[in-house]
C-alpha cells in the first residue's frame, strides 16, 4: 500500500484513521489491545541475528550483530541500539500523534536516545546494573504548547511505559539436547 499525500493530514499522521480508531476503542475497549510479536533466529555465520517483522503493509527483515568487543562482528546495529531505536521511534510517533491530535503543526522533531551500558554483569564479572538510566533528548519546533505535548507523550508512550513500569517477563523454552 502506497502512502498518498492526501492521506497525510498533519505531522505525517493520518488523523482521520487515528480518530476513527479512537472512536472504535471508545465503543469497545478490547479493540485497544494489540499483540506485537517478533520471531528471529540466531545465525551461525555472518550477521548473528535475523528477524522478519510483519506490519500492516508487508514484511521487513532486520538484522542485529553484537559489537566486536562482545564477540560479534559489528556488521549491523547491536541489540541495545535497536532497543534505543524502538524507544526513539515510539516516543517520536507518540509526540507527533498527540501534536496532530491537538492541531499543533510541528516543523521539526528529532529524538536522540542514549544510555551507558555497564557490561560487567554481562561478562559474569559483577552484579552492577547493566543500564542505570536512559536519556531522551527531544528537539522540536512547532506552533503550539510543546511542553504540554512532551508531558503527554511521556505519559502515553508505550516505550516510556516499558522503561518506567515493571513488566512481567515470561520465558518459555523448548530444548532439544543431542
Amino acid at each position: 500500500m502506497a502512502i498518498h499525500e492526501d492521506d497525510i493530514k498533519l505531522n505525517n499522521v493520518d488523523t482521520a484513521k487515528a480518530g476513527a480508531f479512537l472512536e472504535e476503542v471508545k465503543a469497545d475497549r478490547n479493540k485497544a489491545i494489540k499483540i506485537k510479536r517478533v520471531e528471529g533466529e540466531w545465525n551461525f555465520s555472518g550477521v548473528q541475528f535475523t528477524a522478519t517483522l510483519e506490519h500492516a503493509t508487508g514484511k521487513t527483515t532486520v538484522e542485529a550483530d553484537g559489537p566486536p568487543i562482545m564477540g560479534g562482528y559489528g556488521l549491523k546495529p547491536d541489540p541495545v541500539q535497536y532497543c534505543l531505536f524502538g524507544l526513539a521511534a515510539c516516543y517520536a510517533q507518540t509526540f507527533a500523534s498527540i501534536a496532530a491530535e491537538k492541531g499543533i503543526e510541528l516543523k521539526q522533531l528529532k529524538i536522540t536516545v542514549e544510555n551507558n551500558v555497564n557490561l560487567s554483569k554481562s561478562l559474569g564479572l559483577g552484579d552492577e546494573p547493566i543500564v542505570e538510566n536512559v536519556k531522551l533528548l527531544v528537539t522540536a519546533s512547532g506552533n503550539g504548547d510543546l511542553k504540554e505535548i512532551e508531558s503527554l507523550a511521556k505519559e502515553r508512550c508505550p516505550g516510556v511505559y516499558c522503561l518506567t513500569n515493571p513488566i512481567k517477563l515470561e520465558i518459555e523454552s523448548r530444548f532439544d539436547v543431542e
